[in-house]
C-alpha cells in the first residue's frame, strides 16, 4: 500500500512538472529575437509639410515600422499600434531632438511588445502647421487641422492592417484585437481615435473661427479635409497670388484635391487606446460607451496640461487651444464606466499600488512625480523646465550638430536646449520609466484584449498566473492578472504541504527564506479553478 502511495505521488509531480509553463505569452518575454521590416507603405495622402520650403501641398506615402517575433509560429497576432511625439513637426524644426517613428523609446517600446508575442507597428504621420504665427486664429486652426490628419492617418493605418488580413495576411495578425497608443503628440492622435466618432464634435465654439461672429467658420471642414475617417476626397479651392479665384473654362473655380481617401471599406475601430503625456481635444468627445483608455502623465508637465488647461508655443508661450489632460480623461472614463473591464479585474500588483497612489482613485491613470527643476540657467541663460516625457532619450551629441547645421546655431546650444525639460536624460532613465509605463500597461492590455488563448475561464486563469522571481531565495511574488488568488498551497516533492495561506487579492508575496533548497510545486486557487506551478528554491 505504501508503495503504491508512493508511485502515484511521484507519478503525479512528474506529470506536473512536464506540463508547467512558466512563461504567458502577451505578459512575458517569450521570444529573444525580433524582426523589424520598415517603412511599410499603408497610405498615400496630401501633406503641407512643402509649404515650409515655400512649395505647394503635395501627396506623400505614409509608412510604418514593423515589429513582430522571431521564429513566431501563430497567425493570429494582436496589435499594437504607437504613434511619435513631436507637435506634428519634424525633429530639430519642432525645437525638439524626439518626433520619429525612429525614436528610441518607440523602438524600445516596440521591441519589447515583440518579444512578448505582439505585432508591434511604430507609426508615421502627417505633419505641419504654423506655431509661430502671431494670430491666434492661424495657430489653433493649423494645429487642430494637423490633429484632425494625423487620426485620419491612424485610422486608414488601422483599415490597411484589415485590409491586408482579409487578402492574404501577410503579417499574420488578429484585426480584431488592435490597440492604438501614443507619446506626447502621439497621445493626442491615440485619444482622438478613440473619441472622434462624429462630425458634429468639429464644431464646438472653441473649433470655430470667431473673427466674424455673423459668420464663424470651422477649422476643419470636412469637404475639404475629408471625413473623418481619411475615406473619401476632400477638395481645397485654388486662389491666385492676388487672392482671386482661379476658374476653369467653364467658369468654375478650380478645386484641388486636398484629401485622399485609402483602405476604404474596413473598420477603423480599435480594442483600447492608450496616450503617454498627451491630452483629448474636448472632454465632450468622451462618451459611455467608448474603448477603455489608460494614460501616463507627468504631474507638472509645462506643454501638455494633466487637467483641463492651455497648449501654448513653447518657444513664445503664445495660446494655442485649451485641452483636457490625462486626469480629467481618466476621470471621465471611470465615471462613464468605460475602464470597468481593469476595475473588475481588481489588479494589486506592485505598479497598480504605486499608481493608486497618486491617481486619485481613477483606475487607467499612472501619475509620475517628477524632481522640481534647478533654478539655476544653462550656459546660454536658459531656465530648466518641468518634466514631460522622461522616458525618452537621444543622442545629445548628434542632435546638437544636426541643430547647428539647421538653425546656425553656436555649438553646444542644441544640446542644451534639448535637455531643459530632462536634466538627466539618458538611456537607462528612458528604460526604467519605460518599465513602469509596460508594466502598468501591458497587464491592462491583455485584459481588454482577452488574451487568455479561450473564452473557458481556466484556460484564462492559467495563462495569467505566474511566479516571480523563480528560482527564488527569500521572497516569491505570484500574481493572477484575471482573477482574484483565494488560496495558496506549497507542496514539497514527498507531497507535504509546507504552506497553506487563504488570501483574496491578485498579488501575493510570500516568504520563502524557511523553506529549505530544492524543488516545490505552488497550487494556486482562483475562482474554483485549481493551477500549479513549478517553483525552484535556492
Amino acid at each position: 500500500m505504501k508503495k503504491t502511495l508512493q508511485s502515484i505521488l511521484v507519478i503525479f509531480f512528474a506529470s506536473l512538472v512536464l506540463n508547467l509553463n512558466g512563461q504567458t505569452r502577451y505578459l512575458d518575454d517569450v521570444f529573444t529575437n525580433v524582426n523589424v521590416t520598415s517603412d511599410i507603405v499603408y497610405a498615400n495622402n496630401i501633406s503641407i509639410l512643402p509649404v515650409l520650403q515655400g512649395l505647394p501641398p503635395a501627396a506623400m506615402d505614409l509608412t510604418f515600422d514593423l515589429y513582430e517575433p522571431d521564429g513566431d509560429t501563430i497567425s493570429n497576432r494582436p496589435v499594437i499600434i504607437l504613434a511619435h511625439t513631436g507637435s506634428f513637426l519634424p525633429p530639430v524644426i519642432n525645437g525638439q531632438p524626439t518626433g520619429s517613428k525612429t525614436d528610441f523609446s518607440i523602438v524600445e517600446q516596440c521591441t519589447r511588445w515583440a518579444k512578448k508575442g505582439y505585432v508591434a507597428i511604430a507609426m508615421s504621420n502627417r505633419q505641419g502647421w504654423n506655431p509661430t504665427s502671431t494670430d491666434q486664429n492661424v495657430r489653433t486652426s493649423t494645429l487642430i487641422q494637423a490633429s484632425y490628419r494625423s487620426i485620419q492617418d491612424a485610422r486608414s493605418l488601422i483599415r490597411y492592417i484589415r485590409q491586408d488580413e482579409a487578402n492574404g495576411n501577410t503579417y499574420n495578425v488578429d484585426g480584431s484585437k488592435i490597440v492604438l497608443g501614443g507619446q506626447g503628440t502621439g497621445g493626442y492622435i491615440s485619444l482622438g481615435v478613440a473619441t472622434l466618432d462624429t462630425t458634429a464634435k468639429l464644431y464646438l465654439p472653441k473649433f470655430l473661427d470667431l473673427s466674424d461672429p455673423a459668420n464663424p467658420m470651422p477649422y476643419v471642414i470636412p469637404q475639404i479635409f475629408g471625413n473623418i475617417d481619411g475615406t473619401d476626397m476632400g477638395y481645397l479651392p485654388v486662389f491666385d497670388s492676388l487672392g482671386n479665384p482661379v476658374l476653369d473654362t467653364a467658369g468654375n473655380q478650380v478645386m484641388a484635391p486636398f484629401a485622399l481617401p485609402n483602405n476604404v471599406g474596413y473598420s477603423s475601430d480599435i480594442s483600447m487606446a492608450f496616450n503617454l503625456g498627451g491630452a483629448l481635444a474636448d472632454i465632450s468627445w468622451l462618451e459611455a460607451g467608448d474603448v477603455p483608455i489608460v494614460s501616463f502623465h507627468c504631474e507638472n508637465d509645462e506643454y501638455a496640461p494633466i487637467d483641463t488647461g492651455d497648449v501654448i508655443v513653447p518657444t513664445t508661450g503664445d495660446f494655442v487651444v485649451e485641452v483636457m489632460g490625462s486626469r480629467t480623461v481618466a476621470h471621465y472614463s471611470n465615471m462613464y464606466g468605460n475602464n470597468d473591464i481593469f476595475v473588475n479585474a481588481g489588479l494589486s500588483d506592485d505598479f497598480t499600488t504605486a499608481a493608486n497612489l497618486n491617481n486619485s482613485g481613477y483606475e487607467g491613470l499612472y501619475v509620475f512625480q517628477t524632481p522640481t527643476p534647478s533654478t539655476t540657467p544653462n550656459a546660454f541663460g536658459e531656465m530648466p523646465e518641468e518634466e514631460g516625457a522622461p522616458w525618452d532619450w537621444w543622442d545629445n551629441a548628434a542632435y546638437d550638430q544636426l541643430f547647428q547645421a539647421i538653425n546656425g546655431a553656436p555649438a553646444g546650444y542644441g544640446a542644451a536646449n534639448a535637455i531643459l525639460g530632462n536634466p538627466d536624460m539618458s538611456e537607462t532613465k528612458g528604460k526604467a520609466y519605460i518599465d513602469t509605463i509596460q508594466g502598468y500597461l501591458n497587464p491592462r492590455i491583455y485584459i481588454a484584449l482577452g488574451l487568455g488563448g479561450s473564452t473557458d475561464i481556466s484556460e484564462v486563469i492559467n495563462s495569467s498566473t505566474k511566479l516571480y522571481p523563480n528560482p527564488c531565495n527569500n521572497s516569491l511574488n505570484i500574481v493572477n492578472y484575471a482573477s482574484e488568488i483565494d488560496n495558496i498551497t506549497i507542496f514539497n516533492l514527498n507531497g507535504q504541504e509546507v504552506l497553506n495561506k487563504d488570501f483574496n487579492t491578485n498579488l501575493i508575496k510570500i516568504n520563502t527564506s524557511k523553506l529549505e533548497k530544492g524543488l516545490y510545486i505552488v497550487d494556486v486557487k482562483s475562482n474554483n479553478i485549481s493551477i500549479k506551478r513549478k517553483l525552484v528554491i535556492e
